[in-house]
Formats: structure tokens, sequence, C-alpha cells
């Protein structure tokens, strides 16, 4: 007889649109049993319900206090807006929880450092849905990076015509992903940052639709992202500029989304030399997938993800909050405290 498969036992906080990505996910694998699932919206827990066929064994709740009171509860899973991750995480690592965020942790580096101390104080794991850095492209981009010598610049652009967000700008919902990626590439946090946006969608409330951003790091690296959900030409790609080449990862090139480009500059002449592109193999896996697998294993070792802890999420809302600033003050360049 085979030893049962150790099992994270886990509620769900909202359903709505990337939540019902997590839960789609966490119903297939083997190792986490969903206890419960929580929606204030009645008619959306009866569609997830009905969707997904779900057991009805899976408490389906309209407040997340009665989720924390379950029996038996290993960990939860936060997919609400923004402004409610400091008071759900709050208590669910007070009741000894694991916790899965979406990002951003919080609006606040102080409150988002809060909440690692207290992950470390409760030994529980804070762990943060950064998706792309478990993105097999990402994974395989870094990896590749030491054949192209040292960087030098990248630029990224992310738009759509949507999803638009209610409780935080196009800044925080989507340059987090690239600022993350150049990060994870670089091993590194910027160390002053500028940005400038403009806004029409939603005033008289001051949520920029459209944001520049630049981003200065201590080798002298410097990267522009220009993020927009007011834009039909959607746009998901992510360049690094380095001395012997250039990496574009592209995401609307579905059959071949990494590219390296080798090539450099002659000396004295600066004719272009050794030029060749090549279409990198990149595995096919679906990141979300690969990310709850992450979870799965930092929870059950209760040992903290390298990768997207609570940290590396706090290091990105300080990035944020300091953008934030920039774009208050008609982008002024704001230093970071490393």
């Amino acid at each position: 007889m085979e030893p049962k498969t150790e099992q994270i036992q886990l509620a769900l906080m909202g359903v709505g649109r990337w939540g019902t990505h997590l839960l789609r996910n966490f119903l297939a694998h083997p190792q986490i049993q969903v206890r419960a699932i929580v929606d204030p919206r009645p008619q959306q827990r009866a569609a997830i319900a009905e969707k997904f066929n779900l057991d009805q064994s899976i408490a389906l709740l309209d407040h997340w206090q009665e989720a924390l009171s379950l029996d038996g509860l290993t960990a939860i899973a936060v997919a609400t807006p923004a402004t409610t991750h400091e008071a759900i995480v709050t208590a669910a690592l007070e009741r000894q929880l694991h916790v899965l965020c979406e990002k951003p942790l919080t609006l606040t580096g102080a409150t988002s450092s809060k909440l690692c101390q207290l992950a470390q104080q409760q030994n529980r794991q804070l762990f943060i849905d950064h998706t792309y850095l478990f993105h097999p492209a990402v994974i395989t981009a870094k990896n590749h990076l030491d054949q192209l010598a040292t960087p030098r610049y990248g630029y990224a652009s992310r738009t759509n015509l949507g999803p638009v967000r209610h409780d935080v700008d196009a800044l925080w919902d989507l340059a987090i992903h690239d600022i993350a990626i150049f990060n994870h590439w670089l091993g590194d946090s910027p160390t002053r940052v500028q940005a400038h946006g403009l806004q029409w969608l939603q005033r008289p409330q001051a949520l920029a639709d459209v944001v520049w951003c630049r981003l200065h790091y201590a080798s002298g690296f410097e990267a522009t992202i220009h993020v927009s959900w007011a834009n039909t030409h959607k746009q998901r790609q992510v360049s690094m500029v380095c001395d012997r080449g250039s990496l574009i990862f592209d995401e609307m090139q579905a059959s071949s989304p990494l590219t390296l480009q080798r090539g450099h500059p002659a000396p004295e002449t600066f004719h272009p030399q050794n030029l060749e592109t090549v279409s990198l193999a990149v595995p096919d896996q679906e990141p979300l997938a690969t990310m709850c697998q992450h979870f799965v294993n930092s929870t059950l070792t209760n040992q903290p993800c390298p990768i997207s802890s609570g940290h590396v999420g706090t290091q990105l809302v300080a990035v944020l909050e300091a953008l934030s600033q920039s774009l208050g003050q008609q982008g002024s360049w704001i230093d970071l405290n490393q």
C-alpha cells in the first residue's frame, strides 16, 4: 500500500478573474485539498460551483473570517482587491496559516515588510504570486544571459484594451510584472526610479490608465517600461540589450516567444559583426501551475521560496511606491533606500 500523499488544506479568498485560474490549478493538484471558497457575490459562488462541479464538502462562504475558523486548515490563497490584502494576510498568519497572496502584497513597503516580519515570527511561509517569474521563457532567458556579456539597458511594453481595475492603477496592475522580470534577470533592484502617466477612464479617481517608467540600477543598467489598459494594440514584450546581443521575450509570438539575437559592433568601425538570430526552445509549461507547485513545496517544507517570497514581494512594492511618488511629482526621480 502506497503512503498517503501529504496534503495542504486550503481556503481560497476571491474567485474573480484571477482567483478562478488559481482555483482550476488547486483543484487539479494532488497535494491541495480545497476546503473553502470565499466570495461576497452569491451569483459568482454559484457560477463557480457549477463551472467546476464542486464537491459539496467544499464550503462556499461570503466572509473570509468564516474560512479562517475551519478546523485543520493549512493555508489560504488571497485573490481579493489589493486594498484588502493586509487585513486578510495578517489574520491568517496570526492563526499560523501559510499564505499565497496575489500581487501586489500590499500598497506600501512598510505594511508589506510588517507582514514578512509576522510570517517569520509565526514560522509560516508568505508566498507572492508573481506568476511571470515562473514562466518558462523568463527562466530560459535568465539561463542564457551570460552568453551576451554585460547587460546595458532594457525595455518593456505591456498594453491592451482592459481589463481595467478599480483598486489600483495601470502602474500597480501591469508594471509590476516587468519590474519583477528585470529584477530577476539582473539579480538586483533599482536604486532610483521615475514615472509619469495619463488618466481618462475613471475620473475623478486618480488611477492612471497609461504609465511610462524608468528604472536605474547600481550597475548603470536602465529599463524603460510602458504600460496601458487603454490601448487596443496588445503588447507583451520584455527585452534586454547586452554587449554581445539581445534577448527578446514576446508573448504575442506564441510559436517562438523567446529570441536571442547575437551580434556586436566591431572595434573602431562599429560595423555589426557575428550577427545571428536564434529562437530558443521554451518548455511547454503553464506558469501558474509551476507557481502553484513552488507554493506547495514551500508550504510542505516550511522553507521560503527564493523566487517569489514575501521579501521579494516587499521589494517590488517598495519600487512601485517610489514610482507612484514620482507620478505625483510630475516625473521626479525618486531614490530608493537599499
